[in-house]
């Protein structure tokens, strides 16, 4: 059989691979035969949210089943932020072997879910990284207006979303921002504008890259505010996907 091509919107498109897994699991297509794939414009992706609503949202959100215990909801939840290409086909099989192998949920030598939860263990390992580790320049970016606090951080994994809001909150009352090779994103007192990545020569020429990155870009393409993620729906190859 030929296999399935699921194209999920950005890295960590929960809302997709949610919704392509529990079609994807109705229609008995078994893990062997689906290939997983992001789309090669979710680098580019400009969008806002309020600094409110925290990343990633659950991606266990209508993949409840019977036989699927609440632990693993939130492991997939974690895992989707690791940077393995292979996280997404990981975790369908989970999901499928839950499914039809109930006694799977008390065997914790399963090879999968050993590596699942060391994904999970270094993602969260990585966010700790990222708001203990974080150091802010404060730079002069435009006339008369406050001090921009200014940071670069290479991340791991794909946690900059997830993070976010901590640093929102943290630090609600200044204008920051923080440029990653993946992903930035910037604080100015209400959203938190996420965009583009920056090379690793922002490390020492970060008001140079954030002007790139947050200005001149942005001049080109405003950034949507959106809750659900910002990232527009996954495509599969499947006639019957769900819409």
């Amino acid at each position: 059989m030929a296999p399935h091509t699921v194209t999920l919107a950005g890295n960590i498109d929960s809302d997709g691979f949610r919704r392509e897994a529990r079609a994807l699991l109705a229609a008995l297509v078994a893990p062997d035969d689906v290939d997983w794939v992001i789309d090669p414009r979710a680098a580019t992706q400009r969008f806002s949210r309020p600094a409110g609503l925290s990343a990633p949202r659950s991606a266990s959100a209508g993949l409840t089943h019977p036989l699927v215990p609440r632990s693993f909801m939130s492991l997939c939840e974690t895992v989707i932020l690791h940077n393995a290409p292979l996280r997404f086909g990981l975790l369908y099989r989970l999901l499928w072997r839950l499914v039809h192998e109930p006694g799977l949920q008390y065997d914790p030598r399963d090879r999968d879910r050993v590596q699942a939860l060391h994904m999970a263990q270094a993602v969260r390992r990585d966010m700790r990284k990222m708001k203990t580790l974080i150091h802010f320049d404060v730079v002069d970016d435009a006339p008369g207006a406050e001090g921009l606090y200014l940071a670069w951080f290479d991340p791991d994994h794909h946690v900059v979303e997830a993070v976010a809001p901590f640093f929102a909150r943290r630090f609600a009352q200044l204008r920051w921002a923080i440029l990653t090779p993946e992903r930035s994103v910037r604080w100015q007192g209400q959203m938190l504008e996420f965009g583009p990545g920056a090379p690793a020569t922002a490390a020492s020429d970060g008001l140079g890259r954030y002007r790139e990155v947050f200005e001149k870009q942005a001049a080109r393409h405003p950034p949507a505010v959106n809750s659900d993620r910002g990232s527009a729906p996954a495509r599969s190859s499947r006639p019957d996907s769900a819409p």
